[in-house]
C-alpha cells in the first residue's frame, strides 16, 4: 500500500496510528524526534509522513522547507495540538499537504492518508487552460511548461474552481468541499489560500465576485495586463 513515517514523540499516539495503518496494510516507520525523522528519511523511501509540530529537539515547522526541497514527492500531513488559524496557514504555506488537529479520530487520519496516497499514485491526466496546465493526479500546475509550486490545498482549491469555471464558489462551499466542513477553518483561511494561488499563477486567473465568492477565469491568459 505504501510507506508511512509517523513522527510523534508520544509513544502511545504512535502505537495507535501504527495499529490503524498496519490494518490497512501500510508499512509503518516511526520517529520520536527530528533527528530520528532525518535518519528515517535518509534510509528509506517514504510516501507519506504524519508529522507532529512540537518535538523534543525542535519544531517541525522549521524543518518543512528543507523536507520538501529534499523529498519533493512525499506527502506531508501535520498532526498537531495547535489549532489556531495561523498555525494551519503557516503549516500549509511551508509545504504540508494537510493539517489534522489533536485530538483526532484515528479513522480520519487513515482516511486522509489513503486519499493523499491516491493523489500521489494515480496515472497522469491534464486539464489545459491556455498556458496553464493542471495535472490532477499528481497535484502539479504548469505555466508555459514550467512547474508552479502549489501546496496540496492550494492545488485542490484551484482544481475545484477550474473544473467549473462558470460557477461562483462561496467561501462556505470551498470550506465544505476542501476541508469537509472542518469547523476550525474560517473565511480568512480561504482568503489566504486564494491570495497565495494568485501570487503563483497570476492574479487574473481567479476572480473575486463581491459579497459572493470566487470563480475561475479560463480565458485569463488572453487578457492584457496594463503597465
Amino acid at each position: 500500500m505504501g510507506t508511512i513515517l509517523i513522527v510523534e514523540d508520544e509513544k502511545d499516539l504512535r502505537e495507535i496510528l501504527r495499529t490503524y495503518l498496519q490494518v490497512e496494510r501500510f508499512e509503518v516507520l516511526e520517529a520520536g524526534s527530528l533527528e530520528e525523522m532525518r535518519r528515517a528519511l535518509s534510509s528509506k523511501a517514504v510516501d507519506i509522513m504524519l508529522l507532529d509540530v512540537m518535538l523534543p529537539d525542535g519544531e517541525a515547522f522549521d524543518e518543512l522547507p528543507e523536507i520538501r526541497s529534499r523529498n519533493k514527492e512525499i506527502g506531508i500531513i501535520i498532526v498537531s495540538a495547535r489549532k489556531m488559524d495561523r498555525d494551519r496557514i503557516f503549516g500549509i504555506e511551508s509545504g504540508a499537504d494537510d493539517y489534522i488537529s489533536k485530538p483526532f479520530n484515528p479513522r480520519e487520519v487513515v482516511a486522509r492518508v489513503r486519499a493523499l496516497m491516491k493523489r500521489i499514485r494515480k496515472e497522469e491526466e491534464v486539464l489545459v487552460f491556455g498556458d496553464l496546465s493542471l495535472y490532477p493526479n499528481n497535484y502539479a500546475a504548469h505555466i508555459n511548461g514550467q512547474n508552479t509550486e502549489l501546496t496540496g490545498r492550494e492545488f485542490e482549491i484551484l482544481l475545484l474552481l477550474a473544473k467549473q469555471p462558470k460557477k461562483i464558489f462561496s467561501r462556505d462551499e470551498i470550506i465544505s468541499q476542501i476541508w469537509y466542513d472542518d469547523d476550525t477553518i474560517t473565511d480568512r483561511v480561504v482568503d489566504v489560500h486564494i491570495s497565495a494561488i494568485r501570487n503563483k499563477i497570476g492574479k487574473d486567473r481567479i476572480k473575486t465576485v463581491r459579497n459572493v465568492g470566487y470563480k475561475f477565469s479560463k480565458d485569463a491568459h488572453l487578457l492584457k495586463t496594463e503597465k
